[in-house]
């Protein structure tokens, strides 16, 4: 099996990571393509609510829980002291696809675009310590770049350069 494409967004809280993901995957989709996701969380974390059964399967022990129904199924891995799982690894766990979008993960070595918005609490550049940054998506003007820059909004833009760089095939 190929490898999948992937491409990063990276970003300081509230920089608008979030939004551009989730638009960026309404557009490929959109345009026929299969998309899976990677978000990067620096904070403990919770999909399960508190009583439910699988909840109570991870409290008494469980290393894998598999929630499974008609619609969807999801696997939590308790890392119990464990190191968290390399980005490699959380890759070789998902289902081929066409492009694998990366939220967060700011520090690997893969192509990304970097979301700028005024709100955002850090407003220092990444792109000027970061190689693998090759765009810049901003909701203001951002001067001192060579790299190009995209309206945070134009989302067809951003899509159509990130499928550029990552050698997506076109859809009829």
């Amino acid at each position: 099996m190929n490898a999948p494409k992937i491409f990063g967004i990276a970003g300081w809280k509230n920089s608008g990571k979030t939004g551009l993901a989730v638009r960026l995957v309404t557009e490929f989709t959109r345009r026929g393509y299969r998309i899976s996701t990677i978000k990067h969380a620096h904070h403990d974390f919770d999909i399960d609510k508190v009583g439910a059964d699988s909840y109570r399967h991870r409290e008494a022990g469980a290393h894998e829980v598999t929630i499974v129904s008609g619609t969807r199924y999801a696997i939590m891995h308790e890392l119990r002291g464990a190191p968290e799982p390399a980005f490699e690894e959380i890759l070789a766990r998902l289902a081929p696809c066409d492009l694998v979008l990366i939220e967060g993960y700011k520090r690997e070595p893969i192509p990304k675009i970097e979301a700028r918005r005024l709100e955002a609490a850090n407003r220092q550049p990444l792109a000027t310590s970061d190689p693998h940054i090759c765009a810049i998506a901003a909701d203001h003007a951002v001067a001192d770049t060579a790299l190009p820059v995209f309206d945070l909004d134009d989302t067809g833009a951003i899509a159509d350069f990130i499928a550029t760089i990552v050698g997506l095939e076109q859809r009829p």
